[in-house]
């Protein structure tokens, strides 16, 4: 019995997922692990990992079992303005801070939806996410992330 593909949209999720999985693992396995009480540096990625192996062994085996729509066109506008707004995220944080780090992030990548205007209610959710992840983040969780960035710690600070 030969394998067919029923779902190519599956199929490329599925090896996308078992690709970032494997290079995530690849890259934790340096770090150590430690234990559910006391997680190590490479608790959190081993483990993001793992289940992105185990999601994309099952999209694969869907691909193999469930009828499924043929990749038509790629939204390039979509995946170019996703993947620059988190590269812009990673270059504004420590330059600029989270808030306009994050702000950035969320804009530009909004920019990708075809459904996207920027009114009075968007810009009100953007403000309590920023708000929201300053306050769990960095106050609450302690991460290192700063919340005015050197670029204006000159200008704010007293």
């Amino acid at each position: 019995m030969a394998l067919r593909i029923r779902s190519e949209k599956d199929l490329g999720s599925g090896l996308l997922y078992l690709l970032l999985g494997s290079a995530g693992l690849s890259i934790a396995l340096d770090y150590g692990f430690g234990n559910a009480g006391r997680m190590g540096p490479g608790y959190f990625p081993m483990v993001i990992s793992g289940l992105l192996l185990f999601l994309g062994v099952v999209t694969l085996a869907r691909s193999l079992l469930i009828e499924g729509s043929p990749i038509t066109t790629v939204n390039w506008k979509g995946l170019i303005l996703v993947t620059l707004s988190v590269c812009l995220f990673g270059m504004l944080l420590m330059g600029a801070g989270l808030p306009v780090a994050l702000a950035a992030l969320i804009l530009v990548s909004a920019k990708a939806s075809e459904k996207f205007a920027l009114g009075a209610k968007a810009i009100a959710a953007m403000f309590g996410l920023v708000l929201f992840c300053a306050l769990v983040f960095v106050k609450g969780l302690g991460v290192p992330m700063p919340l005015v960035g050197a670029w204006f710690s000159g200008i704010l600070a007293p």
